[in-house]
């Protein structure tokens, strides 16, 4: 994949901060690497607008979080440099204009679709295109469904501007009374549970917005009154988590004086672009926004909101259905996973095959008379969770169940709190975990007696054990009832309860205690191997790449002669292909129709890659400084020769030789997409339609999936 460094300056050094690119300029290089899928004519069109949708709810949550933590540094006089020597003024400088450009092109991109859109029969109408039958029926709709949820809010000495929640989406209005001519202005709030587009009546799809039937009936809810100009605005507002899992870098260093800021606060506020001067300062200083952070949009403010026409059934607008395989090596004894895992151990690659098989070992484990005891942690679960369902009745049966529940999961508080109160209604021993340090680490032990002794079967996962997202993250479910990698997993889950440090752990590397450095001795070991003259490589794939030591070990490997090639799906902070600094470093990124999300990391160990005798790991963990400071995260050895196989020479070679789905990073931190026709290699649909390796039954031993040939691109 390898990229000249022409534009990058040569002096970059393992001195220069400018050896690091920025994290959050980085973030938002790969939420433009999704809206271009929204443009990728390749896709169904409603898929299409669904990575619109993504690429819009993604940009919300970037301000709510990371944004919100670089404005808090600023609020709160903070100097410091990050990595990449930049200060938080200039950050925020450098944020607004990228994210102003990217909310410009997804602006271009939602006029496209909408074109597109109706040229197959989905129109999103304005108000002039209504025939009188329509209009009919959509004065009746808003008498009867709409305006007893409206509430006008006058704004005047008396009535001070009101509090507007964030995300949510309001009308600014001037006004004057008919009766004595009075100027006054006054806001709408539109009620969170209505639908932003009404589908209208008749065979036909055609669609308008909640905004527009609103603006339509203004004179029914303002009788008396004469409109002089209305315009809507949506705020987005500062999460209220004093340390947020995804801001976590940003005030833990700083966290007396941002705890002092006003939480809720305003990040940022959309405008339509149609808006007088007057009557935008007045939303500005009611919501007490910096006038910097006042975007105006020419265009549908809220664009995450078209999530609700890809709803629409059209199926033929959609990717084909996927139904994920269930492990033929489970199914072919019955569903029995303890049988199955004693055969030998194997991993479920999600979505490809099915998150149940996940779900079926904690059900077997509740029903089993002879399992004795389960320990599970919850970082982030379903509404309907099938896995604290079978801890309650595992708990209700008598069996000795602790639930490691994580409270701080962003946006899953609440959930969590509730599954928490059942299990412990249930008899479960629940366990919150460490005040400073989040329990990111995903294990399943279940302990089962047999004849005289007791055996542990264990599961450790790269992803959440969460049914709905298992169904569109890349992920791996690893199961097996090695006894060293079982009591290393017991070991975790005492720290986790009982603080006690695992010391003796024999196969599994933990953070925040030995990760970093396990990883960094393996990059060393490459580096040993590199100057002995013998091959030396690195191969790794995880979501992002932000921690400065890690990668200037990666640049320090490099500058040795190691080979390094990185799957980097979202925010990468090295530059690779810098002559003198990384020149053996390539990175790719593949954004598809899943989301790639697991984390395995590879080292040569003297060998040419692809090898038998390469080291093989899997983790939850992303390279990051959270990650590997303050977090409980894992990294599994991959020793099973059937197992490592399949995550080194099916995964993993795969993943680097993806074609159609991958992007090409540049020394610069920019993308290039890899030129591709139907035909080039996707390593997405390949894991679709081939059966992985270790979970297969013995009937499909003979007939192996031809692996694809490994072609890495260099230049």
């Amino acid at each position: 994949m390898g990229t000249t460094a022409t534009n990058i300056d040569r002096t970059i050094t393992m001195r220069s901060r400018s050896r690091f690119l920025n994290r959050e300029l980085s973030w938002l290089a790969f939420n433009s690497r999704v809206l271009q899928e929204a443009n990728n004519p390749r896709h169904p069109l409603l898929e299409r607008l669904r990575f619109l949708a993504i690429s819009a709810s993604n940009i919300d949550e970037f301000y709510m979080v990371r944004v919100a933590g670089v404005k808090g540094q600023v609020d709160a006089d903070v100097v410091t440099l990050s990595s990449d020597g930049m200060t938080p003024n200039q950050q925020m400088d450098a944020i607004r204009e990228e994210a102003g450009s990217l909310m410009q092109q997804q602006q271009f991109c939602w006029r496209d679709l909408r074109e597109a859109l109706r040229g197959v029969g989905i129109a999103v109408v304005e108000p002039g295109e209504l025939t009188d039958g329509e209009k009919a029926w959509l004065g009746e709709l808003f008498m009867e469904q709409v305006f007893p949820l409206l509430t006008p809010l006058a704004i005047d000495p008396t009535h001070p501007f009101p509090f507007i929640r964030n995300l949510g989406l309001s009308m600014a209005l001037d006004i004057r009374r008919q009766s004595d001519g009075q100027h006054l202005r006054a806001l709408i709030t539109l009620p969170q549970m209505l639908d932003r587009f009404i589908q209208l009546p008749g065979e036909e799809i055609r669609l308008i917005l909640q905004d527009d039937l609103i603006a339509m009936n203004l004179d029914r809810i303002f009788p008396d009154f004469d409109i002089g100009e209305s315009a809507w605005f949506r705020v987005i507002r500062d999460t209220e988590f004093e340390i947020d899992e995804e801001a976590e870098d940003l005030v833990r260093t700083f966290q007396s004086a941002l705890k002092q800021r006003r939480r809720g606060s305003t990040i940022r506020l959309a405008v339509n672009a149609d808006i007088s001067d007057q009557l935008r300062d007045m939303i500005v200083d009611g919501l007490r926004a910096d006038p910097k952070d006042v975007v105006v949009h020419n265009g549908l403010l809220g664009l995450s909101d078209t999530t609700e026409i890809v709803s629409l059934e059209r199926p033929e607008l959609k990717f084909t259905p996927y139904v994920a395989r269930f492990p033929e090596r489970v199914r072919e004894l019955d569903g029995d996973c303890f049988a199955a895992i004693s055969k030998k151990d194997f991993v479920v690659h999600h979505p490809y095959e099915s998150f149940e098989v996940v779900a079926q070992f904690l059900r077997q484990a509740a029903r089993d008379p002879n399992v004795v005891a389960i320990k599970q942690t919850l970082y982030r679960t379903s509404n309907d969770s099938s896995i604290v369902a079978a801890l309650i009745e595992a708990a209700e049966a008598g069996k000795s169940v602790t639930a490691m529940v994580e409270l701080k999961a962003r946006f899953d508080e609440e959930a969590n709190i509730r599954w928490a109160r059942d299990l412990e209604r249930a008899g479960a021993h629940v366990v919150f975990g460490f005040v400073d340090k989040k329990i990111h680490a995903k294990i399943s032990l279940v302990v089962r007696r047999e004849g005289k002794s007791l055996r542990t079967y264990a599961h450790f996962g790269t992803g959440n054990y969460h049914p709905h997202t298992a169904k569109v993250y890349t992920d791996l479910s690893y199961f097996t009832c090695n006894p060293d990698l079982c009591q290393d997993a017991a070991q975790v889950f005492n720290f986790m309860t009982g603080y006690t440090e695992p010391n003796n752990l024999k196969k599994m590397a933990v953070s925040p205690i030995d990760l970093r450095e396990t990883l960094m001795a393996n990059i060393e070991a490459e580096i040993a191997h590199a100057e002995a003259g013998r091959p030396a490589a690195v191969w790794a794939k995880m979501n992002s790449l932000v921690d400065p030591d890690i990668i200037d070990g990666l640049y320090k490997a490099s500058q040795a002669g190691v080979e390094i090639d990185l799957v980097i799906r979202g925010i990468c902070c090295l530059r690779p292909g810098v002559e003198g600094l990384s020149e053996n470093i390539r990175v790719k990124s593949i954004v598809g129709r899943f989301l790639e999300h697991s984390r395995i990391v590879v080292f040569g160990n003297g060998e040419q890659l692809p090898s038998p005798q390469a080291k093989v790991y899997i983790s939850s963990a992303d390279w990051m400084p959270r990650n590997l400071n303050w977090r409980v995260e894992l990294l599994v050895p991959i020793e099973n020769p059937t197992v490592h196989q399949q995550v080194l020479e099916q995964v993993m070679v795969a993943n680097l030789t993806d074609v159609q789905q991958s992007w090409e990073m540049n020394p610069d931190g920019t993308y290039t997409r890899l030129p591709s026709n139907e035909t080039d290699f996707s390593a997405q649909a390949y894991f679709m339609t081939n059966p992985s390796l270790s979970g297969r039954g013995s009937a499909l031993e003979q007939h192996r999936p031809e692996m694809p040939r490994l072609v890495i691109h260099r230049d």
